[in-house]
């Protein structure tokens, strides 16, 4: 096999930290400058995509040697993001074992539990003495398992009996049989589970790996915590892009490709911006009251501004709870009472505020002239009214997406804003047409 070239003064820290900002070709060419003890481990520690494209930039002999230091799992995540057409010439350089194992989670989706698992687990028979049980599992430790802290009791037909931890097993009366000391209790999961219901399960139930199951209940891996910690990092980088308003990165910022980018982000801003054109006709509505009192325009800003960011407040707490299994669609009434309340409460001290400015700027800077209480009163009350709306509309929309089939980041704090922005416009001007008709209007 090729070893890794070495030079002098390259190490891995320094590309460590060059990392996100140089080219696929200098991370490749970084890569390989290093000495092989340090470009092991830098290897592993990288992403899929990131241990792809450095795979794809190597000579046959140098890919049979990377790919096979993988575990199955994180093979077949590397094949997942390479060109079809690479696929069959990258799974041909793996051992007739690991091949096998690789093909198979390349059937399962790769947001599923069978796409996360490893196949390689630790595994004992209900009958072993304790004894027996830790010279076999010495046996399997030489097959590079996945972890061994979990000890997996199979019967013949390879059905999940119990688990029994290392620790349980080591310190084992003398003569025990494992299905004396194992726990019947076992937390299984589907194989065709998706990765963000499993995160839970393991952070609920505090496991650091559970079995995945196929539908006959036939044990076919585990997926361990280090597993999800990148599933998580990935769910949460996806959401927090769909709440800035635009679609969800396939790759990191830099690597995504400018169109690309640009396709991401304009076509929600064009949706946004088609949304934005009923605020113009909402001012042309009441442009007869804008010419007559143009300070009502003055507080345009702080009114649809207050809206906005109470909808979006409000989007972004329920989309959170939502995404940790803390709301459920069902809980939308419990929401929408809690956010009734909130929006009342949030819109009478904005309401004060704004009171207080419009009072203090007419008795000390003499603004707004004399007709400066009803102002005033304008003023709350549309504040009062749109935060109300804004809360209410922005905690709702997210049970809307989830009840339409979409994700409920997709109800995004711009969108919420847009929305807010036209109601709040209405509130404002139909409040001044009531409060201000025979003095400023």
């Amino acid at each position: 096999m090729t070893e890794p070239r070495t030079a002098p003064g390259i190490d891995a820290d320094a590309l460590r930290e060059a990392w996100p900002v140089i080219d696929a070709d200098e991370r490749a060419e970084g890569f390989n400058l290093l000495d092989r003890a340090e470009a092991e481990e830098f290897f592993l520690e990288l992403s899929p995509r990131a241990q792809a494209d450095i795979v794809l930039r190597l000579s046959d002999p140098e890919r049979r040697l990377w790919m096979r230091l993988l575990p199955p799992d994180d093979a077949a995540d590397v094949l997942q993001q390479v060109p079809a057409e690479e696929r069959p010439r990258l799974l041909a350089l793996l051992d007739p074992t690991s091949r096998a194992e690789v093909s198979a989670l390349l059937a399962y989706a790769e947001d599923d539990a069978g796409g996360l698992m490893s196949p390689r687990f630790a595994r004992l028979r209900p009958d072993m003495s304790t004894d027996e049980a830790i010279g076999y599992l010495r046996r399997q430790a030489r097959q590079n398992l996945e972890t061994i802290y979990y000890l997996y009791v199979l019967d013949q037909d390879q059905r999940p009996l119990g688990v029994v931890s290392f620790r349980e097993l080591f310190t084992a009366p003398p003569g025990s049989r494992v299905d004396e000391v194992m726990h019947r209790d076992l937390v299984t999961v589907p194989e065709d589970m998706d990765q963000e219901a499993v995160a839970k399960i393991l952070a609920d139930e505090d496991l650091m790996a559970v079995p995945v199951v196929d539908g006959a209940g036939r044990m076919r891996g585990i997926v361990t915590a280090d597993d999800i910690v990148d599933v998580v990092e990935e769910e949460a980088t996806e959401d927090i892009q769909k709440l800035g308003g635009m679609q969800a990165l396939d790759v990191p910022y830099l690597q995504t490709p400018f169109w690309t980018l640009v396709r991401k982000r304009g076509g929600w801003l064009s949706i946004l911006f088609v949304g934005e054109m009923f605020t113009t006709n909402a001012m042309a509505l009441w442009e007869h009251a804008l010419a007559r009192a143009v300070v009502l325009t003055l507080f345009i800003p702080l009114i649809i501004s207050s809206g906005g960011n109470s909808g979006s407040q409000a989007a972004t707490l329920v989309i959170r709870a939502m995404a940790l299994g803390q709301v459920r669609l069902r809980d939308w009434w419990r929401i929408i009472r809690r956010e009734v309340a909130s929006g009342i409460t949030l819109g009478l001290i904005l309401a004060a505020l704004g009171v207080l400015r419009v009072i203090v700027g007419a008795q000390f800077f003499h603004e707004f002239g004399v007709h400066h209480v009803p102002l005033a009163l304008t003023v709350g009350i549309s504040l009062v009214g749109v935060v109300l709306w804004g809360t209410v509309i922005g905690s709702m929309l997210p049970f809307i997406a989830t009840w339409c089939g979409f994700d409920p980041a997709s109800a995004s704090a711009p969108f919420v804003a847009t929305l807010v922005d036209v109601v709040g416009l209405a509130i404002y001007f139909t409040t001044a047409e009531v409060l201000l008709s025979g003095t400023l209007l």
